[in-house]
């Protein structure tokens, strides 16, 4: 228990939510919680059972909010919601991104302002415990009142509808599911459908995943930057201490201290320290401005994340027996900016990548044509650099703020959204692709490295090229590089670079 998450009362981090995802700790619901659930839950039943019009508890939803509904259909009322709602397109999302919506969900759920009862919490905890995660589509959400579609989608076997899944690929009838373990679908009560639906889970789930790869990427892209600046001698004085102090935004000042460390000692800086080059291209010499810049997109996106982990965002609020407040915390803008910044911040990274990786190409400064000798009989890496092309250029085609854009809903009654889902999954889309331009580079830097022999680079940039050796060998002649675009993908993904970085001193 001690280490467990204790969902409505702990503060929820990325790094939790991941934790509670992958089964390294458990999330719980206290005592203290149960009995704020119960007592929010008792608040809604009255209210239902009074006179006085409340949204969504005896009133139709969206346009349809004065139509009152009979004190006997409010629980009809609830699941015909999750049917109604259910309108979801594509193919469905990551089985892990479906269970952390169904996390975040009861961590909002659980603070007690929903008018949830407790046996539905259950419900869903049981099936992030046993991992029977439901098939959400992809598509279908414009981002407020929150997420509804995906939503109506993720909680139909609630009520025996929709599909499960152990593995993320066999999904089969929720009922099936239900049966097999002796469950009952359940019957929703007040309120109940709406604060299912209503909620921002989709898009902060996605953004999770995007926060978790994304800080990944930029710490492997200072890395790999570091070794095709070895790779192609290229100088580190815009790297210096005072220049940076100069102009010091947070992200640029992280970068630059990272690679000043990792060239420290370097014989590869020495050997041509009267070399006469007076400075080097941007893409290696304005580093510290663009990696840090996208570092600084990404603390943004920090800050707005953690605080959504940890809000109530149904609608509406039900303080007390005389509070229920209608209001927006459903709407996904908060996160739909700050996911649209990360689409920039992550596609810029993968641009200047994409230009360290031709410069190493060029043939200069004493590295061979496209990195092979005998160029011309072997073509080397020349397509590597149209693969990251082509990836970086998609990346662009993306950058577009899906936020920027918003078609009036329910009759006009919703008649701003954030489309933030779409910034959600088109962020995660481009991070996806950038791991792949990163991995170009890694296995460009790494050739370009070889040639650099018998100097030895800092004690950080060796033990990393000795890794990336021990699964791709130095390339002599044209050979199926895919496979090794691959295996360099998977040393991004592993992130055992990064861990290797932290270890040596």
């Amino acid at each position: 228990m001690e280490n467990d998450f204790k969902y409505g009362q702990d503060h929820l981090t990325v790094n939790l939510a991941l934790k509670i995802v992958r089964g390294q700790i458990n999330g719980v619901l206290t005592e203290e919680t149960k009995i704020k659930i119960e007592k929010n839950y008792n608040v809604v039943q009255d209210i239902a059972n009074g006179e006085v019009l409340v949204y969504s508890i005896n009133t139709g939803f969206g346009s349809l909010c004065t139509t009152r509904i009979s004190k006997e259909e409010v629980g009809k009322l609830q699941s015909n919601l999750l049917k109604s709602h259910s309108v979801g397109v594509g193919s469905p999302i990551n089985k892990e991104i479906a269970k952390l919506m169904l996390i975040l969900k009861v961590h909002a759920l659980s603070m007690g302002y929903s008018g949830i009862s407790l046996n539905l919490i259950e419900r869903i905890l049981w099936h992030i415990n046993n991992d029977f995660i439901p098939l959400v589509p992809e598509q279908g959400s414009v981002g407020a009142s929150g997420d509804l579609a995906p939503l109506a989608h993720l909680f139909l076997p609630l009520i025996g509808l929709g599909f499960l899944s152990k593995d993320g690929k066999n999904y089969k009838p929720a009922i099936d599911f239900l049966n097999q373990n002796g469950l009952k679908p359940l019957e929703l009560h007040a309120k109940e459908g709406l604060a299912l639906i209503n909620g921002t889970q989709f898009i902060t789930a996605h953004g999770v995943i995007v926060a978790e790869k994304f800080f990944s990427c930029l710490e492997q892209a200072d890395l790999i930057g570091a070794m095709t600046l070895e790779g192609y001698l290229g100088s580190p004085q815009p790297f210096n201490e005072r220049l940076i102090a100069l102009r010091p935004h947070d992200g640029a000042k992280t970068v630059a201290k990272r690679i000043r460390k990792f060239l420290r000692n370097s014989q590869f800086v020495e050997s041509h320290a009267d070399c006469g080059r007076v400075q080097d291209p941007y893409s290696i010499r304005c580093i510290p401005q663009v990696h840090g810049a996208s570092r600084d997109a990404f603390s943004h996106l920090s800050e707005k994340l953690e605080c959504e982990l940890n809000s109530v965002t149904d609608n509406p609020i039900v303080f007390d027996e005389d509070t229920a407040i209608s209001g927006g915390n459903f709407h996904g803008q908060p996160l739909a900016l700050p996911l649209d910044y990360i689409s920039l911040a992550a596609s810029e990274l993968g641009s200047i990548s994409d230009r360290r990786t031709y410069l190493l190409l060029e043939g200069k400064w004493g590295l061979p044509p496209y990195l092979i000798q005998e160029s011309g009989l072997n073509s080397g890496f020349m397509i590597t650099q149209y693969c990251s092309a082509a990836l970086a250029s998609e990346n662009k085609s993306m950058c577009f703020p899906a936020s920027a854009d918003s078609i009036p809903t329910s009759m006009g009654q919703e008649d701003h959204v954030s489309m933030g889902s779409i910034s959600a999954r088109k962020a995660l889309r481009i991070v996806y692709n950038l791991e792949k331009i990163l991995a170009i580079e890694l296995l460009c830097a790494a050739q370009a490295f070889d040639f650099r022999r018998p100097l030895k680079s800092s004690a950080t940039l060796e033990a990393c090229h000795a890794y990336i050796r021990q699964n791709i060998p130095h390339i002599n002649e044209d050979v199926v590089l895919s496979e090794y675009i691959e295996i360099a993908l998977e040393i991004i993904k592993s992130e055992e670079l990064i861990k290797i970085a932290y270890e040596v001193k």
